[in-house]
């Protein structure tokens, strides 16, 4: 029987780029902390939490390939998560203006049959971003949308935000929350071929 195909995770935009795929899949969001110790780098730090994410939800399931998944922005070494208000993010924007920083997106692929983990796949992707310069009117409209609230960075780029988005270097779904060709290439590797299979919600077991 074929797995249901599940989506670890209550982002919209990682739903809409599931749906892009032409996919069908359920949605359960993972409710585990986004606490990892130790000082992990932001590529093994997406791949923590996007495991992390993957198998809470996991076990809950009896026959199931779980997507978890998670986004951070780095500038230099410091990570910059999402903001926790407007002069947060007002200061974020601030900062990443008039030069490069780097959009690293995990994912992991975590395999359930008869009730139990059978296999994980955990990777990553990283973008480089550069935003142009904004002024501080145009930086403080952006935020009164409420646009740049729920997201790493404080910016959207597939958004409102993409009018100061200059170019990037790599994967454009990566930026946007999860890179698509990565997911690609890690189900067939899974041996779950998008182009042959077809994930449907009422196969749930």
């Amino acid at each position: 029987m074929q797995p249901e195909l599940v989506l670890a995770s209550g982002s919209p935009r990682r739903k809409d780029l599931l749906e892009m795929m032409g996919l069908s899949f359920s949605v359960h969001p993972s409710s585990v902390t986004e606490e990892v110790p130790g000082d992990p780098a932001p590529g093994e730090l997406v791949e923590i939490l996007a495991a992390k994410k993957a198998l809470a939800v996991a076990h809950t399931k009896k026959q199931a390939l779980v997507i978890g998944s998670d986004t951070v922005v780095a500038l230099g070494d410091e990570i910059l998560g999402k903001p926790k208000d407007e002069e947060e993010a007002c200061r974020t924007l601030q900062r990443l203006q008039g030069q490069s920083h780097q959009v690293y997106s995990g994912i992991a692929l975590v395999k359930v049959d008869s009730g139990k983990v059978s296999h994980r796949l955990i990777k990553h992707r990283v973008t480089e971003v550069m935003i142009r310069n904004m002024g501080l009117e145009e930086i403080q409209w952006y935020v009164s949308t409420g646009e740049p609230m729920d997201k790493a960075g404080a910016y959207g780029i597939q958004g409102i935000g993409s009018l100061w988005v200059d170019w990037i270097d790599g994967c454009y779904s990566n930026v946007v929350g999860m890179s698509l060709p990565l997911l690609y290439d890690m189900m067939n590797e899974m041996g779950y071929p998008v182009l042959k299979e077809s994930f449907a919600p009422e196969n749930k077991a």
